[in-house]
This record gives structure tokens, C-alpha cells and sequence, in this order.
């Protein structure tokens, strides 16, 4: 509860929990009774057997009831506590470009070398996300109109998409700060997206469209 009520009252991104994990120690999909398996092997909550975000994705509520309400907030993650933090991208809150972690590890590399100032980054075992300020589709669609190639490995979360956040379980691991806020910020600071997108095309164009498809 205290990422989300951080997320919600002080930094005043719009969160909601997501769907998470089946319970630990219920009868999963195709196994026996009384079977054992990791966290890692625990399907999604939702009732789709095959779900690609397994955990990380808006099911009960769905994404439009997003909020920053400290009330709110307190009840959604009373009832259920480890329910993983997602937050709304887009309007005026942070919107993110995410990219396969081995890429994502070179971009930052070549960024620092630039020594361009960054925001935070989000990873997980198998994507890292740089939150970047909000931007538009439009300005998007221009800012990637002028561009030879860009991967698909290469996701863009704006305008009706959302991010999962730190500390959350899903169904590839754990979600962590590979680049945390500053402590004590009152609102963590964002880079534009232009200043970052060439960095990222450029590491995604070699990468292998891993991970799993998230809602742009």
C-alpha cells in the first residue's frame, strides 16, 4: 500500500492494483491438488488461461478508474494487499518507452556516456521502462514518422496505457527500480521523449522482440 498511496498522494500519478497472481497454494490451471509450484509458474488471476502479462494488467477495476484519491487508494489495496501498483500513462501523468532488458542496459550505457540526465527506470527480469514526461500521440506519430526503422521490440505506454510499478509480483518476477526517484522528491522529475528515443531505437534495432505484449 505505502508505493501506491507514494504514487497517488504524493507524486500524484493516477495508480490501480492489478489483476496479480493466482492465490499461492490454490489448485492452478491443470495441476493437481495439493501440487507445488514457484511464483514464477503461478498463472494470472483473470480468467484467461493464456494471458500474455500474467498479473500485470487491469482486470477488476479496469484501467479508467485509475486515481489518485488517498481514500480510494487505501481501500483497493486494504482488501488486497499484494496487489501488484499499475499506473495510468498518459494525460498528466508520466508516460514510458519500454524495451527488452538487454537493450534497455546498452541504451542506458550510451545515454550516461551523453550524459543526459534521466528519470526513472523501471525493470523487470525481462523489460526495463523509462518513464519520460507526457506526451501525445501526435507528437509521437511525428517524432517517429522521421525514422528509418523502429522495432517492435520497442513499446511506447501514452494516452490509454498503463505500467506496472514497484515493488509488484508478476507472472516474469519481480518489478524493480533500476533507476529509483530521488528520495524525497515532491514529483520525480521526466525527461522529454525526443531526448531519449534515438538512444532507444538504436539499441532495439538488434534485439529480439521479447517479452510480452503491453498495451501501448
Amino acid at each position: 500500500m505505502d508505493a501506491a498511496l507514494l504514487c497517488a498522494t504524493e507524486w500524484d500519478w493516477p495508480v490501480l492494483p492489478g489483476v496479480g497472481l493466482e492465490a499461492a497454494g490454490g489448485t492452478s490451471r491443470g495441476e493437481a491438488p495439493g501440487g507445488r509450484r514457484g511464483d514464477r509458474e503461478r498463472g494470472c488471476a483473470c480468467p484467461d488461461p493464456e494471458c500474455v502479462v500474467p498479473g500485470a494488467h487491469p482486470f477488476d477495476p479496469g484501467l479508467l478508474a485509475a486515481s489518485t484519491d488517498e481514500r480510494l487508494v487505501r481501500w483497493w489495496w486494504g482488501n488486497r494487499p499484494d496487489a501488484p501498483v499499475l499506473l495510468a500513462t498518459g494525460g498528466r501523468a508520466p508516460c514510458a518507452v519500454s524495451l527488452p532488458a538487454v537493450a534497455a542496459a546498452r541504451a542506458l550505457s550510451v545515454l550516461d556516456r551523453r550524459e543526459m540526465r534521466l528519470g526513472p527506470v523501471v525493470a523487470t527480469p525481462t523489460r526495463w521502462s523509462l518513464l519520460v514526461a507526457p506526451y501525445t500521440l501526435e507528437q509521437l506519430g511525428e517524432l517517429l514518422y522521421v525514422k528509418d526503422c523502429v522495432p517492435s521490440s520497442l513499446r511506447f505506454h501514452g494516452e490509454g496505457g498503463y505500467l506496472v510499478l514497484p515493488p509488484s509480483d508478476t507472472g516474469t518476477g519481480q518489478v524493480r527500480w533500476e533507476r529509483a526517484p530521488l528520495a524525497g522528491s515532491a514529483s520525480p522529475w521526466l525527461p522529454d521523449v525526443e531526448a531519449v528515443v534515438d538512444a532507444l531505437v538504436e539499441a532495439s534495432t538488434s534485439a529480439p522482440d521479447g517479452g510480452s505484449r503491453l498495451r501501448y
